[in-house]
């Protein structure tokens, strides 16, 4: 029932996601309290990766990438590319939530197998994390906002315009999805 939607670190069962929620941005940022899936959509962009493991890679299962938005946001993610396949050039969506619940409901603490439609439907990989760091930035007169993520060790750091991450805060738990578009 999942076909291949790849999931780590996922509490929450989930199968497919109306049409109308969650389709690919078709060159606009939808941010800060989305209307997609009933406002649970905090963060929401289109992404181009530009280089993998810029660094020399650390572990044989994980590659880290750094990507560029066409609003000139900055994101470096870790990836487990052992489940989930990503190539230099390659262009995604990615998606910020609190949780995958498409009215917003809050998660429970246990594993939902009820199998009701959920965010993660319509995404490919999926980590679930906190929110540990958060900073202005002021890079040559631009102001952004960083916010880095731990998903049980992956890492994810995004910058971009404080207005896109304003409903992001120091130890919010958050969703990633991600799903390729090219």
């Amino acid at each position: 029932r999942h076909g291949s939607r790849l999931f780590s670190s996922l509490p929450s069962a989930s199968v497919r996601l109306p049409s109308e929620v969650g389709r690919d941005l078709q060159g606009a940022q939808r941010s800060t309290g989305a209307m997609a899936a009933g406002g649970v959509i905090v963060y929401e962009d289109i992404f181009e990766i530009l280089d993998q493991d810029a660094d020399g890679k650390r572990f044989d299962r994980v590659s880290r990438f750094r990507c560029r938005s066409a609003f000139e946001s900055d994101l470096q993610i870790d990836i487990n590319v052992d489940i989930y396949k990503l190539e230099i050039g390659t262009k995604f969506t990615l998606v910020l939530a609190p949780t995958l619940s498409l009215d917003g409901t809050p998660e429970d603490s246990a594993y939902d197998q009820s199998g009701k439609e959920s965010l993660a439907d319509s995404y490919e990989y999926v980590m679930y994390g906190k929110v540990f760091k958060k900073q202005d930035e002021n890079e040559g007169g631009i102001r952004r906002s960083a916010v880095t993520i731990s998903f049980g060790g992956l890492l994810m750091q995004l910058k971009a315009d404080p207005k896109n991450l304003q409903d992001v805060d120091i130890d919010n738990r958050l969703y990633v999805l991600i799903r390729k578009i090219s």
